[in-house]
């Protein structure tokens, strides 16, 4: 019950929930997405509705393969937002596996640029951008943990950078790039 006594929606719940766990945004965001697909595609109207819910999250994740011929990532994220629906939200265990038609997985080779390559996008870049672009390239960095960096996290006598808060809310550390790598354009 909210405050002026009436329960609250379900994806506002679902909200309530993940900020108590601590979920990103984004993550919420595609969450609350998946779960409104999930009761778009069941025409559900009342929380009864949600009742079975191994067998409609099946049926759900098979459609999902089948007829939107979703990648298995695609496939993976929906399931794990539906398991988190049931379990966290509505506090429904899921006793019965989840046997749906998988998507299939491709193999995809990883797309890394030649030293080459990096050489001629960096001169492209200018100003912070291109202390930013430096640091993903050479530390490893995921965008919003080098925009997210403070100097205290660079420890240049170890040659390390502490990554504070990153993926899964967890601390990490990586190496520092060496200073040419990093000599601050002139602009900056």
């Amino acid at each position: 019950m909210d405050s002026q006594g009436k329960t609250p929606k379900l994806l506002d719940r679902v909200r309530q929930v993940m900020r108590l766990h601590h979920y990103s945004l984004h993550t919420e965001g595609t969450y609350v997405d998946w779960i409104k697909r999930y009761v778009h595609f069941h025409q559900m109207q009342r929380c009864e509705d949600l009742d079975g819910g191994e067998a409609k999250i099946e049926a759900f994740l098979t459609d999902l393969a089948v007829n939107g011929q979703v990648a298995a990532a695609t496939q993976n994220q929906a399931m794990n937002a539906l398991v988190f629906l049931y379990k966290h939200v509505l506090n429904v265990p899921l006793d019965q596996a989840i046997q749906a038609v998988r998507a299939e997985r491709k193999a995809n080779v990883p797309v890394v640029l030649t030293r080459a390559e990096v050489a001629q996008v960096l001169p492209l870049v200018e100003g912070a951008s291109h202390l930013v672009v430096k640091l993903l390239y050479g530390s490893g960095l995921r965008i919003m943990e080098a925009l997210r960096l403070r100097v205290k996290d660079v420890d240049f006598e170890m040659k390390q950078i502490t990554v504070r808060s990153g993926k899964g809310d967890k601390d990490r550390v990586t190496v520092l790039p060496p200073y040419g790598l990093l000599a601050v354009s002139h602009k900056l």
